[in-house]
């Protein structure tokens, strides 16, 4: 890390950093003048006066009294220029901690403007896990040109590590690991950490394997610390802890961890042979790229890479307007139930008043069924082949909501049109409410089975669905209750 040259322009006149050029020319001079002035600007409300003087040294005191996580997320929020021209004011040292905080869309953005060797030697201190999830991401001209620059033995990891299916545990485990042989005492096992731990990324779980490398179970270093020097490892070892394949979902294997608290977890190949551990960090950042994901989509949204402060209003807008399009078809249901009920509505007009209040009840209930149903289906406490009891529990739970909600239905109903009305109302919303919160539980356990993602079709489909077959109950209601 000491050896990377990232940041010449950290002891030189603002005027002389450039994003890329050795020597520019008077109007290259004057282009990066304003990326740095915007730049700063971006930074903090506190260098104001710096953007105004064109000075850096005011910055470089912002960056070196900030976290890595506080400068990654500035950087985020800036163009490509602005973010390149910023990011070589960090010091030598802390440019490979900042930059492992960033996503890997906003990591190919800083590549991109380094020179070969910035470029080499950052791409070399990066973890192994870290690079590859970048270079899967990044196009196949960036990833030819990091392979090409990398250390053998760097390469060879990173290239194992792209060999796993996208989104597997495989493309986010550290293959450096310290795995001990059984047969250790205590006193040689902290040798053997000590010896081979200074490449690892970390040290706290021990995998503790065969002759052949096979897991046999794992043991902290807090428990090798703690007892005598004398005392086997075999003694101190935990038989049979949770593992992963590295096939297996990236996904489930952090939800895995958040289950048994685990800060590290074991990941093995096809024949139970150590292979990596996947991180608290990096399984709290598969964590929140599913949320987030699942969010959008519950939101009737594409997700989107990279920050939202820094995303383009067309590029948010191109993200929603498929989903927009698509409910709207989907809406013309309710246009094609109310003009198959006009006749019941000529003969009923206080029947319309109520339209808005029953689909959105319906809307809301389904909705909410699906949120919670979705979340029990992410974190494992639902399961597919808990449909049925799943449907019995929100068609109650529906209509426990109904009733109450018909309650208040009843008295609007009777004081705005009379009791005959609001009766309809009143048991137009129990069975709304039960109908919502039965489909919208139901809809994410289905999507499952079919392997759909249960959040493409929760919220904004079950609140459209709702809608449409909300009518048909209202006015089906109507007219055996009116008599129209």
């Amino acid at each position: 890390m000491s050896q990377i040259d990232l940041v010449e322009a950290r002891h030189v006149p603002a005027d002389s950093v450039v994003p890329e050029a050795d020597s520019p020319n008077h109007a290259q001079k004057s282009v990066e003048d304003h990326a740095v002035t915007e730049a700063l600007a971006i930074l903090s409300d506190s260098v104001r006066d710096i953007v105004e003087t064109h000075r850096v040294d005011g910055a470089m005191d912002w960056l070196d009294n900030r976290p890595p996580h506080v400068i990654a997320d500035a950087l985020a929020r800036m163009d490509a220029v602005q973010a390149g021209v910023v990011f070589r004011l960090l010091d030598k040292d802390r440019a490979i901690a900042v930059f492992e905080e960033l996503e890997p869309v906003d990591q190919q953005q800083i590549l991109q403007g380094l020179r070969e060797k910035s470029f080499r030697d950052l791409v070399e201190a990066m973890d192994p896990d870290d690079r590859a999830r970048m270079l899967h991401e990044a196009p196949a001209k960036v990833a030819k040109k990091v392979l090409a620059g990398l250390s053998p033995r760097e390469r060879r990891m990173t290239a194992t590590l792209l060999g796993y299916p996208e989104g597997s545990v495989g493309q986010y485990m550290t293959p450096e690991v310290v795995a001990l042989p059984g047969n250790l005492t205590v006193a040689q096992a902290l040798a053997w950490v000590r010896a081979k731990g200074g490449n690892a990324e970390t040290v706290y779980t021990l995998p503790v394997v065969d002759r052949g490398r096979r897991l046999t179970g794992i043991v902290e270093l807090r428990e090798l610390v703690l007892h005598a020097p004398e005392a086997m490892v075999s003694e101190l070892v935990v038989t049979e802890p949770p593992f992963a394949r590295a096939t297996d979902s990236a996904e489930k294997a952090a939800r895995l961890m958040s289950s048994t608290n685990d800060i590290n977890l074991v990941v093995v190949d096809s024949e139970d042979r150590v292979v990596g551990l996947l991180t608290i960090d990096d399984a709290m950042e598969v964590v929140e790229a599913a949320d987030s994901e699942d969010v959008a989509k519950q939101a009737g949204s594409a997700p989107w890479e990279g920050h939202y402060m820094a995303a383009k209003v067309f590029q948010l807008a191109r993200y929603r307007a498929l989903w927009l399009m698509l409910l709207l078809f989907a809406a013309t249901l309710t246009v094609s139930v109310t003009d198959m009920f006009s006749a019941t509505l000529e003969q009923a007009a206080s029947l319309a008043l109520f339209i808005p209040l029953l689909i959105g009840a319906g809307g809301n209930a389904g909705a909410q069924a699906a949120t919670a149903c979705v979340r029990a289906l992410a974190v494992g406490e639902v399961r597919v082949s808990d449909l049925f009891k799943v449907i019995w529990r929100e068609c109650r739970v529906g209509l426990v909501l109904g009733s109450m909600l018909a309650v208040a239905g009843l008295l609007i109903g009777t004081v705005f049109v009379g009791p005959k009305v609001a009766i309809v109302v009143a048991v137009t919303l129990v069975i709304i409410c039960g109908w919502a919160a039965t489909i919208g539980g139901t809809m994410p356990l289905v999507a499952k089975r079919f392997r759909i993602d249960p959040a493409v079709v929760s919220a904004p489909m079950v609140t459209t669905l709702v809608d449409a077959t909300g009518l048909i109950i209202y006015f089906t209601t109507a007219k055996l209750v009116l008599g129209i």
